[in-house]
């Protein structure tokens, strides 16, 4: 069984951070690429970032570039998704999700297994 368990959500105010966790387990965490995507209520699930197996490459959604900053530490079978300077409009479920393959990162169709979510509130 494939488990991707996401935490660290919550509520924050606006220019504060969060740092989100996706512990994974059921597979061979180094062998995967990651992503984070977001749904906020009544839109579209949409890309974040995302991260190669070794960490090596990062991709960022053009509404967090130097904002958000992802990571994993193959070691732990974890990766993190740190928020910094946060805004009202970053309110959404935050997804963690797993690929075997970085091409088209952003794609949500082409990944394998998702988590749950976890809920990030941002307050002005």
């Amino acid at each position: 069984q494939v488990q991707l368990v996401e935490s660290g959500g919550g509520l924050v105010q606006a220019g504060g951070s969060l740092r989100l966790s996706c512990a994974a387990s059921g597979f061979i965490f180094s062998l995967y690429h990651m992503g984070w995507f977001r749904q906020a209520p009544g839109k579209e699930r949409e890309f974040v970032a995302a991260i190669n197996w070794s960490g090596s490459n990062t991709y960022y959604a053009d509404s967090v570039k130097g904002r958000f900053t992802i990571s994993r530490d193959n070691a732990k079978n974890t990766v993190y998704l740190q928020m910094n300077s946060l805004k009202p409009e970053d309110t959404a479920v935050y997804y963690c999700a797993a690929k075997y393959g970085y091409n088209r990162p952003q794609i949500i169709g082409e990944y394998d297994y998702w988590g749950q979510g976890t809920q990030v509130t941002v307050s002005s």
